[in-house]
């Protein structure tokens, strides 16, 4: 699945980089203990062989929850964004078809470029790239994470790039990214400021961001879908940046960044009397609560990756995975 050449030179490279950087940490007390600050070492997330392995068992475990429609089979492989985004289309896809997923196609990674970020403390995680052989030719951009060193590595961002979108990271001379720190005033906006910052883009516009299909070109659809004849649309936009929701940043070999984050969405239809709001497909109605008249409110998560350029610009979201997570009638 990885271009990795020989697994068992590299796992023997990656472990000796692994404990000559954690020997550089060790401070001896007087009474001769050992003391490892490794909230305070720079070291890479992962091993290479360490994260091959945990791209295949994502993957294995996202086949059987997609050809099962059972959330309980992959939910301790995902977590953030992506764990909501992905137990709603599970819950949807039991509720309609309960024997299971007639129409699954095992997802298979090909061509699959790991960069893993050196950083102090946790979370650790890196990024896998990939081609997928669904949703056509696009890569598949996978975020994995983990809070502590017994914990299972998980997907907490899974966004799909167009070819060509995914740029070149800094790597050192061993090969490990960079991790950018939220708080980083190196780049147009700092990575823990951008979720805020596209929520308030989406509400009033402006030149934060570049134009696209997820900036200007989706503020100009929803400004024509406002208001229609008997029927009105209102929107709400939430940013969503703590814990397993934080944002990631991967320095990128320009100085920028490609920085992975989350927003919270609600999209209320209400229709005016005596009509109803048009019915929405199975997929909404399974996850839908009450009954629908006047009104339907989307619940929706989505995560995204955007190009963060150094100093001053505009940035640039280059992908993006939606999902509904809850609906209302009324």
């Amino acid at each position: 699945m990885t271009r990795e050449r020989s697994p068992r030179r590299l796992r023997r490279r990656d472990r000796n980089a692994l404990i000559a950087a954690a020997l550089t940490a060790l401070s001896f007390t007087a009474s001769g203990c050992v003391v490892v600050h490794g909230e305070r070492t720079v070291l890479p997330g992962a091993t290479r062989a360490e994260a091959a392995k945990a791209v295949a068992a994502f993957t294995d475990a996202y086949n059987k929850a997609d050809k099962a429609y059972d959330s309980s089979l992959d939910a301790p492989y995902v977590t953030g964004p992506l764990a909501d985004i992905d137990a709603a289309r599970l819950k949807a896809g039991h509720v309609n078809s309960p024997s299971g997923n007639a129409s699954h196609v095992p997802l298979k990674l090909s061509d699959v470029k790991i960069t893993i970020p050196k950083k102090a403390g946790w979370p650790r995680w890196f990024l896998a790239d990939a081609r997928g052989n669904k949703a056509g030719n696009y890569r598949w951009l996978l975020v994995f994470t983990r809070a502590d060193l017994g914990e299972r590595w998980r997907v907490a961002y899974l966004t799909l790039a167009a070819p060509g979108a995914v740029p070149r990271f800094k790597r050192d001379k061993d090969g490990w990214g960079e991790a950018v720190p939220a708080s980083s005033a190196q780049l147009a906006v700092a990575p823990d400021d951008l979720s805020r910052s596209y929520v308030n883009y989406l509400k009033k516009g402006g030149k934060a961001f570049a134009d696209g299909p997820n900036t200007s070109e989706l503020r100009a659809y929803r400004q024509g879908q406002t208001r229609k004849p008997g029927l009105v649309r209102q929107y709400i936009d939430q940013p969503l940046t703590r814990g397993d929701y934080a944002p990631l940043a991967l320095r990128t070999a320009d100085g920028g960044a490609l920085v992975f984050f989350t927003t919270h969405h609600y999209e209320k239809e209400t229709a005016a009397a005596n009509t109803s709001v048009p019915t929405p497909g199975k997929a909404v109605q399974a996850l839908t609560t009450g009954e629908i008249h006047q009104s339907l409110t989307l619940e929706s998560v989505a995560g995204q990756a955007a190009l963060d350029p150094a100093g001053e610009g505009a940035v640039s979201i280059v992908a993006k995975v939606n999902g509904v997570t809850g609906a209302k009638g009324e």
